[in-house]
């Protein structure tokens, strides 16, 4: 699956890309599809076409695996911000949620290779959330999308609030493995909710060694869904 993208320039374009996809910048190739150069009547840009390098027909998002408990048990000794980007960061986010009407206490949650983790806490949190978490995947696709204008588009924001990532994640492996045990006896695919690329790819990592089942992803846009169907089952 090819996606577009459009940003003034090419880095603005790929950060777009990485931002709304979720992925790291090795996991996509990048072609510059077409280019307008900035004149006195006219705005330049620059388009891009982004191929995942990791998608395929069958289990298209599979990548790392998954280990549900080693994602709840990440610390970090100092939630305090410890250099200016972080703090930066903290500042970005809380203005905006302070824009959109509500308190909130941001604050440092992990710190990995290549990976910040943002904790929010706030009454509001079930409406920072959202829906099936589109709330909060807008606000970390923001922080990601910022990261990049301070030059640190190699680094990939995590927001979370009430461990929902975590709980969400846990939900899906055993939604996952349910579906697999039904496909398996009914021998007829389902087709899950719709989800982000993070979401895709923990199904398809979670269900890449069951036996008899396989998985592709449907759909066009960030949320599209995924059927696991029974190996041999033709429509």
């Amino acid at each position: 699956m090819n996606y577009e993208f459009e940003g003034k320039n090419e880095k603005e374009a790929i950060e777009k890309a990485a931002a709304e996809l979720g992925l790291e910048r090795d996991e996509f190739d990048v072609e510059i599809i077409e280019t307008q150069k900035k004149s006195l009547f006219k705005a330049g840009y620059v388009k891009i076409r982004i191929t995942p390098v990791k998608e395929t027909n069958v289990n298209s998002d599979s990548g790392r695996s998954y280990d549900p408990e080693n994602v709840a048990k990440r610390t970090v000794t100092n939630p305090l911000a410890q250099d200016d980007f972080e703090q930066k960061l903290i500042d970005f986010i809380n203005e905006i949620i302070s824009k959109m009407g509500y308190e909130v206490a941001v604050q440092i949650s992990f710190r990995e290779d290549k990976k910040v983790g943002i904790k929010l806490t706030s009454e509001a949190s079930s409406i920072l959330i959202g829906r099936r978490g589109k709330n909060l995947d807008a606000l970390q696709l923001l922080a990601n999308v910022y990261a990049g204008h301070l030059g640190r588009e190699d680094v990939r924001v995590i927001l979370d609030t009430e461990n929902y990532r975590v709980r969400r994640e846990e939900n899906l492996v055993h939604l996952a493995y349910n579906t697999a045990d039904k496909v398996r006896s009914t021998h007829k695919s389902v087709l899950l909710e719709p989800m982000n690329p993070f979401e895709r790819r923990l199904i398809h990592t979670t269900l890449n060694d069951v036996p008899e089942v396989e998985t592709i992803s449907e759909g066009e846009g960030l949320y599209k869904q995924v059927r696991v169907i029974f190996k041999g089952q033709t429509f």
